[in-house]
């Protein structure tokens, strides 16, 4: 007398997980997910210091240590015409002074980058220094390239 352990008596392993059956997988494959996931982050970290100087400035070379990033920060740029850019918005002349008279106001004042074409006349760099010197701003910060020889 022979007896199957765990046999089924409607049929030969319908319906069950059997030899060569398939059944529902109940795990998520995140292999894709993990894949996509990494390309965002290539695409935001190539992106991001592109995001941050939105005015193109030929920047002179330097072989400064580099700036640590602070929250509250102010960027000034000069283009190659001489125009003045408050962040990302276009300034008229004279008008520098005026935006900055009420963001110096506090405890500390926020942190002022410049960001000057290298093609610029030193007199014009000097000239918006001044301006933010009377805006209250008396450390202001050199935006340059890093390079290992300077020109």
């Amino acid at each position: 007398m022979a007896m199957s352990v765990g046999s089924n008596k409607g049929g030969a392993g319908r319906g069950r997980r059997g030899r060569g059956g398939r059944a529902a997988m109940s795990e998520i494959n995140v292999t894709p997910f993990v894949d996509v996931m990494l390309v965002l982050l290539i695409i935001f970290m190539v992106t991001a210091p592109m995001l941050a100087a939105g005015v193109p400035v030929d920047l002179p070379d330097s072989k400064a240590d580099p700036l640590d990033q602070q929250q509250d920060q102010i960027t000034v740029s000069i283009d190659a015409q001489g125009a003045v850019f408050l962040d990302d918005e276009q300034l008229a002349p004279g008008e520098l002074t005026e935006r900055l008279a009420g963001l110096g106001r506090g405890t500390k004042p926020p942190l002022v980058t410049l960001r000057a074409d290298r093609v610029l006349d030193w007199g014009r760099v000097a000239a918006v220094m001044g301006e933010l010197n009377a805006g209250g701003f008396k450390s202001i910060s050199l935006v340059t390239n890093s390079s290992s020889a300077p020109q």
